[in-house]
């Protein structure tokens, strides 16, 4: 099962937790899937440029926030923004 298919059975939140434990390596901590909610919602809205909170421990090139660009890039989040208007 890819992302897309979990985006479809499983709605974006179970999607969005087994695809940062499944499809990277070392899996991605939960305690981020705020910062990817944040950043989902700010892409599907055109809004790659604004600053997204990372969680407690979480930098960006020293800082506590990061581009939505980013986010969406490094945690190959395409599919959930192409998704998301239908989001929970």
């Amino acid at each position: 099962m890819n992302t897309a298919d979990m985006i479809e059975h499983g709605g974006h939140a179970a999607a969005l937790a087994w695809h940062l434990q499944h499809n990277h390596y070392p899996p991605v901590p939960l305690r981020m899937i705020p910062a990817c909610r944040a950043a989902i919602a700010a892409a599907a809205a055109g809004d790659w440029d604004t600053l997204a909170a990372l969680p407690d421990g979480v930098t960006y090139q020293g800082r506590n926030t990061a581009p939505v660009w980013a986010i969406i890039e490094a945690h190959h989040l395409a599919p959930f923004v192409d998704d998301a208007e239908v989001d929970e």
